[in-house]
């Protein structure tokens, strides 16, 4: 028995789930949530202005993860920033002399005298000795690298990226996973998935970005993951703010159940 009251030990935890928690907790987990989604929405439109512009038109497309992580291996890295991320940072003209510049040989007696001053004018400002991990264009041979050919992602980045994603996004979808992990009436043949999905699909996701690199025909897998992840987050996310909200506040229905000793 309990010594706080006369109900017996076994029933002390019934009620541990998202429809009967209190208020405290549904606060706790709501503001969580709503963070980490406003986060994912940013992510998702990070990522339409990095590696959506890849190919240099907005929107996400199978071009865009080839080059992205493949590379165009028919231009330079210089010029496909100039037709992509880099596009509305100049003016036509001044990025057209630029590309041109590049694909007759990047010559720096030319750049000295053409090149040098666009530079100057509209790269300098983000492109300079104190930009951090941008390359520096004050100085001619970081620029000269970049006309060379563009072959993605260096080994070097995806190794960066690769352990930041594993280590980052798997503690988040433990936090979601663990909120969502108190749901009632959820079949376990959705409930078991959702929670494993997320897991599954980041191993799967940063493996394609290395074989992408290696070979451009597993760009899909890098859609296909990146689809995964968004679903099973966002199941989880509707489904536990449903129960604590919905259920548990607008229509205050209650549940003895524990969802976490049983299913």
């Amino acid at each position: 028995m309990s010594t706080d009251s006369n109900i017996p030990v076994k029933y002390a935890y019934k009620g541990a789930n998202l429809i009967s928690f209190g208020t405290s907790i549904k606060l706790l987990f709501t503001g969580y949530l709503v963070t980490i989604g406003a986060g994912y929405l940013m992510a998702l439109t990070q990522i339409l202005f990095t590696h959506g512009m890849a190919d240099g038109k907005f929107g996400l497309s199978l071009d865009d993860i080839v080059y992205s992580y493949y590379g165009d291996r028919s231009g330079s890295v210089l010029e496909s920033k100039l037709n992509g991320s880099m596009k509305m940072n100049a003016p036509d003209q001044d990025r057209f002399k630029i590309i041109q510049w590049v694909r007759d040989g990047a010559q720096e007696a030319d750049y000295n005298a053409n090149i040098k001053p666009i530079v100057e004018k509209n790269c300098l400002m983000c492109h300079n000795a104190n930009a951090g991990s941008l390359p520096d264009f004050g100085k001619f041979e970081n620029l000269k690298k970049l006309a060379e050919s563009s072959e993605g992602a260096t080994f070097a980045s995806l190794t960066r990226l690769s352990h930041i994603h594993l280590f980052g996004i798997s503690f988040i979808f433990m936090f979601v996973g663990l909120i969502f992990s108190f749901s009632t009436g959820v079949p376990c043949k959705y409930k078991y998935p959702a929670i494993v999905m997320p897991y599954l699909f980041l191993l799967v996701d940063i493996a394609s970005w290395w074989l992408t690199k290696l070979n451009p025909h597993f760009a899909w897998l890098v859609i296909i993951a990146g689809a995964g992840l968004g679903i099973s987050f966002a199941f989880m996310w509707t489904v536990s703010m449903y129960q604590m909200w919905i259920l548990g506040g607008v229509l205050k229905q209650s549940d003895r159940r524990n969802a976490v000793l049983r299913d």
